[in-house]
């Protein structure tokens, strides 16, 4: 065993595994440091301070760090003498696990990363909630972005179409149908959708109480775009094309 690489720690002493006097002191020093709230990149920067490397000729890194927080040998296990106890190790294992399992998204933090395309932040969400809160509470500053008028000109020769048609005895009921049939698409058609949008949201802030927590449902029937801005500020493109919040 003496030519055998032994954990940090350890060393061979006559045929025999020791503990190494300094590195076994670094070791029970990381776990305490570990167990009281330091992280590794924290535990990285204290041991790159001090002169007893890892490994001779690097430097100390987090996959050094992980390797000794998740060694079981260090508790006497296989022979090797203790420097931690078991309830040390258990500790520190249990909290690496709760770190490595990472929360899962909420439907509200999928759709602001949806809206935003990037990652929902806490600041993004204060943010977003009270600008939807302002409509909830003034839902009269939803309107219809100002836009050119429709251009009527097809609805208006459908109904010369349509009038000349009329005048014609016997009247071509046929054609008379189909022409107010066509008149009715080109009607439908000239309603701005933006129009039935603002009348839509409207419904939807009025009578809500402001939120004191996002909701996913009010987020996703009413935004359409959440820009960011490169101060932290953004503002929010809604169903209806309307822009609120950063000019």
């Amino acid at each position: 065993m003496g030519n055998r690489k032994q954990p940090f720690g350890y060393r061979v002493v006559m045929g025999e595994i020791a503990l190494h006097p300094q590195e076994s002191k670094l070791v029970e020093y990381i776990f305490q440091q570990y167990l009281v709230g330091a992280t590794y990149n924290t535990l990285v920067e204290e041991l790159r301070e001090q002169s007893i490397p890892y490994d001779e000729g690097k430097l100390w890194n987090k996959n050094m760090i992980a390797r000794i927080l998740e060694d079981s040998r260090y508790t006497g296990e296989r022979g090797y003498p203790p420097v931690i106890d078991r309830e040390a190790l258990e500790k520190a294992l249990e909290k690496r696990s709760a770190k490595q399992t990472a929360a899962p998204k909420t439907d509200t933090q999928k759709l602001l990363r949806h809206f935003s395309g990037r990652p929902s932040t806490a600041r993004m969400e204060r943010q977003v909630l009270n600008l939807l809160n302002s409509l909830i509470v003034s839902p009269e500053q939803l309107r219809l972005p100002a836009t050119a008028p429709p251009d009527q000109s097809t609805e208006l020769n459908l109904q010369r179409e349509l009038d000349r048609v009329m005048e014609c005895q016997p009247i071509d009921e046929d054609a008379a149908k189909a022409l107010i049939l066509s008149i009715a698409a080109a009607q439908y058609s000239a309603v701005d959708s933006r129009e039935y949008e603002t009348v839509r949201l409207r419904r939807v802030f009025s009578g809500r109480q402001p939120m004191t927590a996002l909701d996913a449902e009010l987020l996703q029937s009413s935004v359409s775009a959440i820009h960011c801005h490169n101060d932290g500020s953004l503002n929010i493109k809604l169903k209806n094309g309307q822009v609120i919040g950063k000019e």
